[in-house]
């Protein structure tokens, strides 16, 4: 594997309840390389979220940590963008202005105003949005507007980019437009991602590994699967390759049976 560039070490979390203590995630350990795609996966409740959540700084683990580069990560920072399930765009900002938000954040003062321009505009070129720039999130479609958050995100040139969800709520063909848009936007750029899904295709066709996600209470790394799927990766083509079906049934073997779904 490639020199690690994103690690999780030990890493627990416990959460203050009305009956004490509940741990949500327990010991767990996971190496990402630079530019490797890693997706998420397990039941609702198994601390998909927690574990993004950690690595962008908004929650601290009780035990263990991650390392980011050599450096411990205990907050928020724009060297890891987080793309939500809501696009959380901000209403009254066109969609142009949403992405310029980001960008003063990170680059205020070492980018001028022309290049500051010209990198936004970059960015909504990468997510095929210029045509819409002018408008405001009320006047784009639901795809539209995670397109805006990827660009956003891609825009503070993060070293990981991490979604959660990001194409849970849209529509089967939406989705795979976006799907195959993040498959040209990785291929392009080499940037680290880790994305939670509940798509088991979505897991296999983007994925570089699949991280399996035990049940909780003290989730943890159940299993890790390597995708060996050669890219760029075509949707129609691996319809008919049968490791792409040998993987896909691997990850439903894991959620059906190894991991009995929980009761509701």
């Amino acid at each position: 594997m490639r020199h690690t560039h994103l690690e999780l070490t030990g890493v627990g979390i416990d959460f203050p309840t009305d009956k004490g203590l509940f741990c949500a995630l327990s010991n767990v350990n996971l190496k990402i390389a630079k530019g490797e795609f890693v997706s998420l996966i397990g039941h609702s409740g198994c601390g998909k979220s927690t574990v993004l959540n950690i690595v962008a700084g908004l929650y601290q683990a009780t035990n263990g940590g991650v390392i980011l580069d050599g450096r411990e990560v205990d907050e928020p920072g724009p060297e890891r963008a987080v793309v939500f399930q809501n696009h959380s765009l901000l209403p009254w900002l066109s969609c142009y202005q949403n992405v310029e938000l980001a960008v003063r954040q990170v680059f205020q003062g070492k980018k001028s105003r022309r290049e500051m321009r010209e990198w936004i505009e970059h960015n909504l070129a990468l997510v095929h949005m210029t045509h819409a720039k002018d408008k405001r999130p009320s006047e784009i479609s639901g795809g539209m507007k995670q397109r805006i958050g990827i660009a956003r995100a891609l825009a503070m040139q993060p070293k990981v980019l991490l979604m959660d969800e990001p194409f849970g709520a849209l529509d089967a063909l939406t989705r795979a437009h976006l799907q195959d848009s993040l498959m040209d936007i990785h291929a392009e750029l080499g940037n680290t991602v880790i994305m939670i899904t509940h798509d088991v295709d979505e897991a296999v066709l983007l994925s570089d590994r699949i991280v399996m996600m035990s049940n909780g209470p003290a989730a943890t790394v159940g299993d890790i699967l390597k995708v060996e799927l050669e890219r760029p990766r075509d949707r129609m083509a691996l319809a008919h390759d049968s490791r792409y079906h040998e993987y896909r049934a691997a990850v439903l073997e894991f959620l059906y049976q190894r991991q009995q779904r929980p009761a509701a």
